[in-house]
């Protein structure tokens, strides 16, 4: 599975909207800088992920956008899914969705289900808040190996360099 960019570039806009504590309302330009994200992309997603109620624009001399709840209570899950709507690994797990040819006789359509779900409660136990740690060294270089055993020792994207291509989930 991959996510698309848009995906990929609204957790990293949501991380870097984190870093900010919820202090201070940042600017949809502002987290474009930081992140590398082309300033339109970012105003785009600024909006969507506002309408999915994970920030909260103020506008005015102080205005900008915020975190809409704790980074703590912001998972990858919902921001995927305020970008790209529920998350479904196949067709036929999608609501509504009968366009698979194989419908009707196919084995393993029963259980893509528990699949799917398996997946979706991956991303949602990943916080947002665990995005926005630093990662130990790991052999010498930052976000080596992590250990399974620890769900907050998770990747952070890296702002420092441009977004490109699309991440392997």
């Amino acid at each position: 599975m991959r996510l698309s960019n848009l995906a990929d570039y609204a957790v990293v806009l949501m991380s870097a909207a984190a870093r900010q504590c919820g202090s201070v309302p940042i600017h949809a330009g502002m987290l474009a800088e930081q992140t590398g994200i082309p300033g339109p992309t970012a105003q785009k997603l600024v909006s969507g992920l506002a309408r999915a109620g994970l920030l909260v624009a103020s506008r005015g001399s102080g205005g900008g956008v915020r975190l809409a709840r704790p980074a703590a209570a912001i998972s990858v899950a919902d921001i995927i899914e305020a970008v790209e709507g529920p998350i479904a690994l196949t067709a036929c797990v999608a609501e509504g969705r009968h366009d698979c040819s194989l419908e009707g006789s196919c084995k393993v359509q029963p259980h893509w289900g528990v699949v799917n779900g398996a997946v979706r409660g991956a991303l949602a136990e990943i916080s947002l808040a665990s995005l926005v740690k630093p990662l130990p060294l790991a052999g010498g270089v930052w976000g080596g190996p992590v250990a399974a055993t620890d769900p907050t020792n998770i990747p952070s994207p890296n702002p420092s360099r441009k977004r490109e291509g699309r991440i392997e989930a």
